[in-house]
């Protein structure tokens, strides 16, 4: 059923729990996953061009390929990556990789902003649901920072 499936990625740490749902997927469908980093450079275009500029990006795109080891890491044991990044508007680029590259599903996070939040910051997920022309299953990830030992439970507190 899906044979391409399109992961966009930022590396955080929430996006460890897309990769194993995607992972799950492509499993039961002997799929192969498209890892997507988009570099946004558009919430840079207001800043003054330096010299400093092609630091930025340089930066910019190392983060990506960090982004992109951490889904080969996850994955690639069990499902073949192919591994992309592009420059853009994450939205646009996700949706327009996702036609070009024959992709059956999307598989992202989404970090579940409402209110003015969202109003305000917009909704990367909620704009490639609108545009996409395949499948998108968004899962939600934490926006918090969680201290590992959170997950350890005092004996006797429930949980």
């Amino acid at each position: 059923m899906y044979d391409r499936i399109l992961v966009p990625t930022d590396g955080s740490a929430g996006s460890k729990d897309v990769l194993r749902h995607a992972k799950t997927l492509a499993t039961a469908h002997d799929s192969e996953i498209h890892a997507l980093y988009v570099v946004d450079i558009g919430r840079f275009s207001t800043l003054p061009h330096e010299p400093t500029w092609e630091g930025v990006t340089d930066s910019l795109h190392r983060e990506g390929e960090m982004a992109l080891d951490m889904v080969e890491r996850l994955v690639a044991d069990d499902v073949p990556v192919t591994r992309a990044t592009t420059e853009g508007s994450p939205s646009r680029e996700i949706v327009d990789y996702a036609s070009q590259h024959g992709c059956d599903l999307i598989v992202m996070g989404t970090h579940g902003r409402g209110g003015i939040d969202r109003l305000l910051l917009g909704s990367v997920a909620e704009r490639v649901v609108r545009s996409a022309h395949v499948p998108v299953v968004t899962v939600p990830v934490e926006t918090a920072m969680q201290d590992p030992s959170d997950d350890e439970q005092p004996a006797g507190v429930p949980q």
